[in-house]
């Protein structure tokens, strides 16, 4: 542990150190996750700022207020001497490094795994990039449209749409954001259980494929493959929102008892022996789904919904972003809470949607000014603001 103990930690990471050399979305994300589960993430940034900041870095923009929330900023020119050097006094108290630069350019600052273990020889040291290492693309730079194109995302549009297509999210850079909290995580369990530190490495490229391919692969899992790829039931065009008499919803009989009580309500009781069994259900769903899509505008979402929740069919409606904030759920668990910052004033802070039930979320910073903290962390390892 870098900060000694003296009491039980409040929160799962409390009293560990995180240097966070990373930036945009990927790495970011990954460290407000631990940064909310109580790390002392420590955001080192260039003079210029990260990407993410406006440009002059004075102000933050909307992604910025909860991707950086939890953290320290430190501005630090690592092109100089004066800020290795001050990087390097960061390191010895620390318990992680995450970066998600190219290999080279961490060759070329003089922060490799074997030079930042020798500073601090039980660092967990994590490396987030773009593709794994030993393989051909170990060099390419990654962005999250290049991987939902490289992984099967895209293509997975195909037989909806004739065409490939990415998802409206930059959804790969999350997913290894999650993948790179996780792993560090791991890292620390296993150091905390007498092991060593160590280097770790998320690929965006491989962890994206992983992802997809829980269900994508289907009959090419096996080696010969013995059918398509794809899960049948999401690859039918006719899996959509349906529209209602005012909005769209979800409606998704699941279980027999779901398609037999929904057949009874659209009037169509006959399909009940039609579709008895499973497989001729699974066979059939377009058909099935155009049946809903048919159906669901005689009524308006809410009676939808009103319907599927007495007979426990599953069935949401369609809700815009402008409108998750106040839903009543959303607003129960205190997801999207109101709160202000000192300099952007007003915005929703989205809550931790983990809850540990002997440590309860805390927002503890809000994100940092460019540099807030630059003098703070530095004297902490003994150093003046010059040394940087």
């Amino acid at each position: 542990m870098a900060i000694a103990q003296s009491q039980p930690p409040s929160t799962p990471l409390e009293g560990i150190r995180i240097i966070d050399l990373t930036s945009v979305v990927m790495g970011p994300y990954a460290t407000r996750i631990l940064g909310d589960m109580g790390a002392d993430v420590i955001k080192v940034e260039p003079p210029e700022g990260d990407m993410l900041r406006p440009p002059g870095g004075a102000r933050l923009s909307g992604m910025m207020l909860n991707l950086y929330r939890n953290k320290r900023s430190v501005v630090l020119d690592l092109k100089q001497e004066s800020g290795k050097r001050a990087l390097e006094a960061l390191l010895r108290t620390a318990d992680v490094l995450v970066h998600n630069l190219r290999p080279q350019v961490m060759q070329r600052l003089g922060f490799t795994y074997e030079t930042v273990q020798a500073i601090k020889p039980d660092i967990i040291y994590c490396s987030a990039t773009g593709f794994g290492s030993d393989g051909p693309y170990g060099e390419k730079p990654a962005y999250d449209d290049l991987i939902q194109a490289g992984s099967g995302f895209a293509s997975a549009a195909m037989p909806l749409t004739g065409e490939p297509a990415y998802a409206p999210a930059i959804i790969c850079d999350k997913l290894a954001g999650q993948a790179i909290a996780y792993a560090i995580l791991g890292g620390l369990l296993q150091r905390a259980r007498g092991g060593a530190g160590q280097a770790i490495e998320v690929p965006m490229f491989e962890t994206a494929i992983d992802f997809n391919m829980v269900e994508g692969l289907g009959g090419v899992v096996y080696a010969p493959p013995r059918g398509r790829p794809g899960y049948p039931r999401i690859q039918t065009r006719e899996r959509r929102p349906f529209r209602t008499a005012d909005g769209f919803a979800c409606i998704l009989p699941y279980s027999a008892k779901n398609w037999f009580d929904f057949f009874d309500f659209v009037g169509r009781s006959e399909w009940k022996e039609l579709y008895a069994e499973p497989a001729k259900r699974g066979a059939a769903i377009e058909t099935l789904y155009a049946m809903i899509r048919e159906e669901a505008p005689r009524l308006t979402t809410a009676a939808w919904v009103a319907f599927c929740d007495s007979a426990d069919i599953p069935c949401m409606p369609v809700l815009m972003v402008e409108q998750l904030a106040e839903d009543p759920h959303v607003r129960a668990v205190g997801l999207m809470p109101v709160v202000d910052h000192p300099t952007e004033g007003a915005y929703r802070a989205l809550r931790q949607p983990v809850r540990f039930g002997g440590a309860p979320y805390k927002l503890r910073r809000h994100a940092p000014a460019l540099g807030e903290h630059t003098d703070e962390v530095l004297a902490e390892v003994g150093l003046g603001p010059d040394a940087r």
